[in-house]
């Protein structure tokens, strides 16, 4: 499928990662995967918040420090200049880019950056000692102040399966938006879960039951529980699907074939659903066996055909074939 500058899903990113020299040094941390493959699916919305608040380009580097070992409150300082105090300016950005950008379905920071890492930047105490990790600070509030929007750290998307999980929340998140652009009726939000529902028990089969009991009763605010829904399926996907996930889903789903296919297929399709189960193989082996025979029996398998989980996102960045 060819993307159209309308189709690309509009999603955020540190400026640095897309080759801009923004970084304190004057320079930058261009991501290949972003700029050469991502920027064919995403609108890719370059933003650095240092810059944005009126840091220069080259800047005295800031860092994060509490003020003693046990303080879990942090603060963006200046390394050589401590009196230089950014951190409210850069959580006053935070809240200004999501307030503008309420259409993003995704954001990719940069890893181990005082402004935008999310995970594991260093903390120091005054006296310079580094003293454990934390968020920083225009991340963590943005992170905040957006619960369900996927984010992500541009190193981690190295890891293949936070790179698919990634993915498939990107795609989710964007589904969303568009089904939510014409009314949310009963009826509608049945069917957008239909589609969805073994994508949510790949990741999660206690939410997929909480999927269940909470569509099972459509009388109140339709709205309030498209809300609920949404918020609930965002929270499914959070986690990667484990091998074990993957099997009880495929097994699932290989059900709807048990009438149809041979013995032989049936005895095929579960021995290359086990070898991916053990390891052996990747997982886009049995998905693929699996799609072969649901499109060779279209009419019957309709509703299985139509889940999300078989495509969750474009089979040309080949996600699956590392899982």
């Amino acid at each position: 499928m060819v993307y159209s500058s309308d189709d690309k899903i509009p999603v955020g990113i540190s400026a640095c990662l897309t080759g801009q020299a923004v970084r304190f040094n004057g320079s930058h941390k261009r991501s290949r995967f972003c700029t050469d493959v991502l920027s064919e699916y995403f609108n890719l919305r370059p933003m650095c918040p240092e810059v944005a608040i009126g840091m220069g380009t080259p800047r005295e580097p800031i860092r994060l420090v509490s003020d003693t070992p046990a303080d879990e409150s942090v603060r963006a300082v200046g390394v050589d200049s401590p009196d230089i105090d950014v951190t409210d300016d850069l959580r006053s950005e935070a809240v200004k880019v999501s307030n503008l950008n309420q259409d993003l379905c995704g954001f990719i920071f940069m890893q181990k950056s005082p402004s935008c890492g999310l995970f594991g930047v260093k903390r120091y105490l005054k006296n310079g000692h580094p003293e454990g990790k934390a968020s920083g600070i225009f991340a963590s509030e943005f992170a905040r102040l957006n619960p369900l929007l996927p984010i992500e750290e541009a190193g981690r998307l190295n890891d293949a399966a936070l790179r698919e999980n990634f993915m498939v929340r990107v795609f989710t998140y964007r589904d969303w938006q568009l089904f939510t652009q014409t009314t949310v009726t009963p009826a509608r939000l049945i069917d957008f879960h239909s589609r969805y529902k073994y994508l949510i028990m790949a990741h999660s089969t206690v939410l997929y039951k909480d999927a269940g009991r909470l569509l099972s009763d459509l009388s109140g605010d339709i709205n309030q529980i498209a809300d609920e829904y949404f918020a609930l399926l965002m929270t499914a996907l959070a986690k990667p699907a484990s091998r074990k996930t993957h099997t009880n889903t495929l097994m699932h789903l290989q059900g709807y074939l048990k009438n149809l296919i041979s013995a032989a297929d049936k005895e095929e399709l579960a021995r290359i659903i086990l070898e991916y189960r053990r390891g052996i193989i990747p997982l886009v082996v049995p998905l693929t066996l699996l799609k072969h025979h649901l499109n060779h029996h279209q009419e019957a398998n309709a509703y299985a055909r139509q889940q999300v989980y078989l495509n969750p996102h474009p089979y040309e960045l080949g996600l699956r074939n590392t899982l």
